[in-house]
């Protein structure tokens, strides 16, 4: 269709880096976030998604807005990971602090520690771009039909590690409506891609929306 593939090196879902791309055509950028965090990239006896990361689809967002990019299209799906778009927000710049006023990137196992969550700092270019998100499920972010419950086990989880997961996008929730103002705990879609959706809406103020409505 005339479009320009985009070749990046970009972290891993278990570190690391990958080769990942993405589509750019007429200033729209075409990202898969499966290309850097999908469950094809890691071993079936590797899966973790108490570890797994989204910090690479955050570093295909950058580099597409930095190649000029004013709207992103992010296709969720295939995902190993729980992070809720933590990842994905630390590589744009959003700062998340524990209790103890230390700055990490949030993973599943470490949801929990989230006590605030600074977008100050996020890349500049994502105030004037667009970014809608495709997200093909309904799930919520938590509970019996969330992230964690219905998609975790496919990723690794064993049923300990269901209700840590699950726990941990709840308190993420909390954290960002006191610190955003957003209510993602029930949003439609949240759930999809262990939480991306709702991250997408929470740091970045994307829209979801069915994938062939997009």
């Amino acid at each position: 269709l005339g479009g320009e593939r985009i070749e990046t090196s970009v972290t891993g879902p278990l570190g690391g880096s990958v080769a990942a791309h993405y589509g750019l055509k007429n200033k729209t950028a075409f990202i898969e976030m499966a290309a850097a965090a999908g469950l094809p990239l890691i071993p079936r006896n590797k899966l973790d998604p108490m570890r797994a990361t989204t910090f690479g689809v955050g570093q295909q967002i950058k580099d597409a807005v930095e190649n000029g990019a004013e709207s992103i299209i992010l296709g969720l799906g295939g995902s190993a990971t729980n992070d809720g778009g933590c990842g994905a927000a630390a590589a744009l710049g959003a700062v998340f602090r524990n209790a103890a006023g230390e700055a990490f990137v949030p993973v599943g196992a470490t949801l929990a520690e989230v006590a605030e969550i600074d977008l100050s700092g996020l890349h500049p270019a994502l105030a004037s771009a667009e970014l809608v998100t495709m997200c093909d499920i309904d799930n919520p972010l938590c509970g019996p039909l969330g992230a964690a419950h219905v998609f975790a086990p496919q990723k690794g989880a064993d049923p300990a590690m269901v209700e840590l997961l699950d726990a941990g996008l709840a308190h993420l929730a909390d954290v960002v409506e006191r610190c955003t103002g957003r209510d993602i705990r029930q949003l439609h879609g949240a759930g999809a891609a262990g939480g991306m959706g709702g991250g997408m809406v929470a740091f970045f103020g994307s829209t979801l929306q069915m994938g062939i409505e997009t």
